[in-house]
């Protein structure tokens, strides 16, 4: 069993609630179903898809999953749009190459993650960028991460 210290509010988005914690001394994200959401399956097909492309290193780190939570390793950072605003233009298009690359890989493996057409709210950039919400990601013989 896992014991979560610190559990606290952190988020809410449409599908789901954003709660931050520890465990020992690693921060981590615990998502959970939010109750008002009619969106099925969203919380597991998110865990079924991160503990793929964690494999790519895509995506935080999946600690453990069920039916009603997701828990992964916190991404500390800032979304990739405060980043482009502190940064030069070599940083930017290092960081703007590891998102394509990613979104390429992405479509390798024939996944779409329908979030990339909005990408501030998706990418925080750590030492590295790191794609974040793949609740709505599928399998398609045409994905668009690149193109979106």
């Amino acid at each position: 069993m896992m014991i979560i210290k610190g559990k606290k509010f952190f988020a809410k988005g449409k599908r789901g609630f954003i709660y931050t914690g520890y465990l020992g001394r690693k921060k981590i994200v615990v998502k959970e179903k939010n109750p008002s959401s009619f969106a099925l399956g969203r919380i597991k097909n998110e865990a079924k898809f991160l503990k793929l492309l964690n494999k790519y290193k895509i995506g935080p780190k999946l600690i453990k999953s069920s039916d009603k939570s997701i828990v992964y390793e916190f991404v500390k950072g800032e979304f990739i749009l405060d980043f482009i605003e502190k940064n030069n233009k070599d940083k930017i298009m290092k960081i703007l190459k590891e998102v394509l690359n990613q979104c390429f890989i992405l479509d390798r493996l024939k996944i779409n993650k329908l979030e990339m057409h909005h990408p501030v709210k998706h990418i925080i950039i750590d030492k590295k960028p790191v794609l974040i919400d793949f609740e709505r990601c599928y399998y398609t013989k045409s994905p668009k991460n690149v193109t979106q």
